[in-house]
């Protein structure tokens, strides 16, 4: 019996490239996404292993139902994300909202609903981001959040043994689609990278399989950033 990957913001740049890649190694992949319609065209794109469903983790009232059908969780990465820039000259209290209920209630929901529905083997990962330690002009809401996740992953995986829960914290991932375009912001911060290039997402992808795979790595913040933070 094959074994079911569930990727909680799965339609696109990473999120769609790691449902590629566990459909290829046999999975049952779903990924999910806040357009249902969206979600299952990506999915059909992908491969005959991926679903698609639809569901948005800002609205984590909605989760449950969301989810129900889904059973036998071996492999669980929730890295649904929300860009904001908010300032707080200009500070936007809906944005901040919606991004700190998507991360730190959604998340956390997403894993409270799957609860008796993971195998017995069962990984999970979730996406933060290296604002946590990198913060930038706006970033207060991101990093706060991203912050919140390096705690995140100690509780969880306290909370949930024999159950792995770790996380990931990305820096810029050159080849993404966000950042088709942006090459002289990227040239700047390639110039304070250790390995004298950015991340890629092939990268995250084969990290994050990793910190899937791996039975002995647990409680973990495993940052991706070519030695960025050092710089």
């Amino acid at each position: 019996m094959a074994e079911t990957s569930l990727i909680v913001g799965g339609t696109a740049g990473i999120g769609a490239e790691l449902g590629r890649q566990l459909a290829r190694r046999g999975s049952d992949v779903i990924i999910t996404g806040r357009d249902r319609e969206r979600a299952r065209s990506i999915a059909a794109d992908l491969g005959d292993k991926v679903k698609g469903i639809g569901v948005d983790i800002a609205k984590p009232l909605e989760i449950e139902t969301a989810l129900a059908d889904i059973r036998d969780v071996r492999n669980l990465v929730i890295c649904a994300i929300e860009r904001d820039t908010n300032t707080i000259k200009d500070y936007n209290v809906e944005r901040a909202i919606n991004l700190a209920t998507l991360k730190l209630v959604g998340y956390t929901e997403v894993i409270h609903t799957l609860v008796g529905r993971f195998a017995p083997n069962a990984s999970i990962v979730l996406y933060g981001g290296l604002a946590k330690e990198r913060p930038y002009p706006g970033s207060t809401t991101v990093t706060a959040v991203n912050g919140a996740v390096t705690s995140m992953v100690r509780t969880l995986a306290l909370e949930l043994a024999p159950i792995r829960v770790n996380a990931i914290h990305p820096g810029i991932v050159g080849d993404s689609p966000y950042w088709a375009g942006k090459s002289e912001a990227l040239a700047r911060t390639v110039e304070r990278t250790p390995i004298g290039r950015l991340a890629t997402m092939d990268e995250v992808v084969q990290a994050t399989l990793f910190l899937l795979d791996n039975q002995a790595v647990n409680g973990v913040n495993l940052n991706i950033d070519g030695g960025w933070l050092l710089m």
